[in-house]
C-alpha cells in the first residue's frame, strides 16, 4: 500500500475484498488504518465486537 491513492473513486468490484480482523491486528486487538490522510483505530473488544474510531 502506498497511501497515495488520490481522490479518484475505486473501480467497482463484483465482490468486495475480504479481510480477517485478526490478520489486520496481527493477532492483537488493535489496528491502525489510514484513509485519505486520516488515521482510524480498529479495536476488537473483549466481547469480540469491532469498534472503528477516528
Amino acid at each position: 500500500m502506498s497511501g497515495d491513492e488520490g481522490d479518484a473513486p475505486a473501480a467497482p468490484r463484483a465482490t468486495p475484498p475480504r479481510h480477517r480482523a485478526e490478520e489486520l491486528t496481527a493477532g492483537g486487538r488493535l489496528a491502525l488504518i489510514e484513509h485519505r490522510g486520516q488515521l482510524y483505530s480498529l479495536r476488537i473488544t473483549r466481547a469480540g465486537k469491532l469498534i472503528l474510531t477516528k
